[in-house]
């Protein structure tokens, strides 16, 4: 299976016919209402407090440019400072490679069983079902990836995967599913939220004090020392990271920070761009293996998967400084009208829209650059400062451009926009177009209204109100109005033109 398969959910409609079906849900829109606000609001209080925000944003901007214009040197002394400390590199060119090398790993420990923190790029690479293919069962242990993998579902949000779940159906998925993934849940469990994570905590707690593999993502990496950093609010990811014999850690490429010091910014925007905290209850850092505290093995998965074709790409490689957390969703009116299933993809909302058809290809997910209004809330929220507009603008040019090659003959909008530019280049033809078409207006128009236009024009009319062109064109009164007098006259003074 490729990586773009991975990426993006194979027989998902495109996104203007998924979010039409999105739209009609009204309690997955209330939902979304809800939760987006609320963690929009928070983050808002919180960045409020520190004078230096903005200082802070660009910072990290700077020190993301920095790191993917010298990535490939990062890199290299991140393994150097991951293998000096006891740990093991591996290298993934692309989904298979990452997950043939992760299914290695859990058979040479001779388990049948791994547990997992939330992580977006096992997702991306379609980890869990590598695993199960290979008799491998993973258990998510993060509440929102809990109610997802019992739910069969798929995540809808970076940071709240189930955001589109209300409580009373969580409630049903535990009643229906925990017995099958292991300890049921409680008689006469209510739909509370102290309840439902009471549940998640029994079911959960036989699975951290058993399980001898753990697996997880990484948020950063620092090349200079060789930490990782996984940050998470529940303790579940504490529980993974330091329990299990075996840790194995499948990291994006651009995760990598150039020195141990840069975590000081990204982990004061981290929390408060996704939670909407000041800083993340648990947060985790380890460097390789220590004698007698944590797991006695631990292996870094590097993954390119697409990236590197990214990081060539001068505009679109600021898409990789993304640290996934997921202020741009919150923001966007689109993202809270669909959610994140409409986008078919791991990655929904803003960012989704231009980082899924850059890892994919602009071809395999062509109408995700056009899932925005472009209204710049997106870039206002984000602490690495990522303009999405300019992205979305520049991958839609892109598909169009891939859309055009593909076709053995050129599409109506094409012929359009050529026409367009003959007749825009000449004045002359301006005029006798705007001339015909003054004509043509006044024939067909009902009160100062043109009614359905025929052929390729009438998607367009028949969901607009398109007025009548101008009985006469603003040259047109200009000539007849503008009569030059002596003044308008030129006069020649020494050779020289005065006016």
């Amino acid at each position: 299976m490729s990586g773009a398969d991975n990426v993006v959910w194979l027989g998902t409609p495109a996104f203007p016919e998924a979010a039409r079906t999105a739209l009609a849900d009204t309690r997955l829109r209330a939902n979304l209402r809800r939760a987006t606000g609320t963690i929009r609001d928070k983050r808002l209080a919180v960045a409020a407090e520190l004078e230096d925000w903005e200082d802070l944003r660009e910072t990290a901007a700077q020190v993301k440019r920095r790191s993917l214009r010298h990535l490939d040197h990062h890199l290299l002394r991140l393994e150097k400072s991951v293998s000096a400390a006891g740990g093991v590199v591996h290298w993934a060119a692309d989904a298979a490679e990452a997950n043939r090398i992760v299914t290695a790993l859990v058979r040479a420990t001779g388990e049948e069983e791994v547990v997992k923190v939330k992580s977006m790029a096992t997702q991306e690479i379609g980890l869990n079902e590598a695993l199960a293919d290979a008799g491998i069962r993973a258990y998510e242990t993060d509440l929102a990836e809990l109610i997802v993998q019992l739910g069969g579902d798929r995540p809808s949000h970076i940071l709240v995967p189930a955001i589109h779940r209300g409580r009373s159906e969580i409630r049903e998925i535990f009643r229906r599913e925990m017995g099958e993934w292991g300890r049921p849940a409680p008689e006469g469990l209510t739909d509370e939220p102290r309840d439902l994570a009471e549940a998640a905590r029994l079911h959960l707690r036989e699975k951290f004090l058993r399980a001898k593999v753990a697996v997880s993502g990484a948020n950063f990496a620092a090349a200079d020392t060789g930490t990782v950093v996984v940050v998470e609010s529940e303790g579940n990811g504490r529980m993974c990271l330091t329990l299990p014999e075996t840790l194995i850690t499948v990291m994006g490429i651009e995760k990598v920070l150039p020195s141990f010091a840069d975590l000081e910014v990204f982990l004061q925007l981290l929390p408060r761009s996704s939670t909407g905290e000041r800083m993340n209850p648990y947060t985790s850092l380890w460097t390789g293996v220590s004698e007698g505290d944590g797991p006695r093995n631990f292996h870094l998965v590097l993954l390119d998967n697409g990236r590197s074709v990214t990081l060539a790409d001068e505009v679109g490689r600021q898409a990789l400084a993304c640290i996934r957390c997921s202020a741009c969703l919150n923001v966007c009116p689109v993202y809270e009208r669909t959610g994140g299933h409409a986008y078919g993809s791991v990655y929904p909302g803003p960012i989704g829209a231009v980082l899924t058809p850059q890892l994919v290809g602009v071809k395999n997910a062509a109408s995700l650059p056009f899932a925005s209004t472009l209204c710049g809330a997106c870039y206002d929220a984000c602490p690495v400062k990522i303009d999405i507009p300019e992205v979305l603008v520049h991958l839609r040019a892109e598909a169009v451009e891939a859309k055009r090659r593909d076709r053995l003959l050129p599409t109506p909008e094409a012929l359009a926009m050529k026409a367009a530019g003959a007749v825009l280049s000449s004045p002359r033809r301006l005029a006798a177009v705007q001339r015909l078409a003054a004509l043509g207006g006044r024939l067909i128009a009902r009160d100062g209204r043109i009614g359905a236009l025929p052929g390729p024009f009438a998607r367009w009319s028949g969901t607009r109100d398109t007025p009548a062109p101008a009985r006469e064109s603003l040259r047109a009164w200009w000539r007849r109005t503008r009569t030059p007098t002596s003044e308008d006259r030129p006069t020649t003074t020494e050779g020289k033109v005065r006016r």
